[in-house]
């Protein structure tokens, strides 16, 4: 393995194994999902509860990370977007860096850099305090979680099972949040609730 892997690597477990700030529970599966109310990028309130009924993902993001950059780079993240807020699902990509932090952004260059990447979440939160971020636990980039029409939270954790990276490792991982939606949306039980999240620290 090249120093450079290595090192990716042990940022990567670095990354796993921060966590949110002390004193402060993260969400549950199997649980009811903490219920939020966040701007995002046009100025507009999302409010989870507005969303019951449909399935919600929660997608943990920062542009600058390399993990993230995997899945936008390939087209990876857009096509999920795209795949299942056509099938009813409500996508929310969160950004929860901190101002003066890695990818924080003003709501003008995050929508210019979601055009420029063909994004297609349902909107953008920008929880710039970290509140979303710490309610759910969330400790990377990206760190993701499905939430059922109920309001139960049904999966945590990685996008995937490969903790790299490079675009070609896609093609052969398990993705835990297309396997979950997939599941969930045939009304089948999610084989796979829990895996452990992977990718840069989020920037609290």
């Amino acid at each position: 393995m090249s120093i450079h892997a290595k090192t990716l690597m042990a940022s990567a477990l670095v990354a796993t194994l921060a966590l949110p700030a002390p004193g402060r529970a993260a969400a549950l599966v199997g649980q009811p999902a903490p219920d939020f109310t966040v701007k995002d990028t046009s100025g507009a309130s999302q409010a989870l509860s507005a969303y019951k009924g449909k399935f919600v993902v929660l997608e943990w993001v920062n542009f600058e990370c390399p993990f993230v950059g995997k899945h936008y780079r390939s087209g990876h993240m857009q096509k999920l977007q795209k795949e299942y807020t056509a099938r009813g699902v409500v996508w929310l990509s969160v950004n929860s860096s901190a101002p003066g932090t890695q990818g924080h952004y003003t709501s003008d260059k995050v929508d210019a850099l979601i055009k420029d990447k063909g994004a297609a979440p349902t909107a953008y939160l920008l929880d710039t305090g970290g509140t979303l971020g710490r309610a759910y636990g969330a400790k990377t980039t990206p760190h993701m979680f499905v939430i059922d029409p109920r309001g139960t939270l049904i999966y945590a954790g990685g996008i995937d099972d490969t903790p790299s990276t490079d675009t070609a490792d896609i093609a052969t991982a398990k993705n835990y949040v297309q396997a979950a939606l997939d599941e969930a949306l045939a009304g089948k039980p999610v084989s796979t609730p829990s895996s452990q999240s992977y990718g840069c620290s989020v920037k609290y």
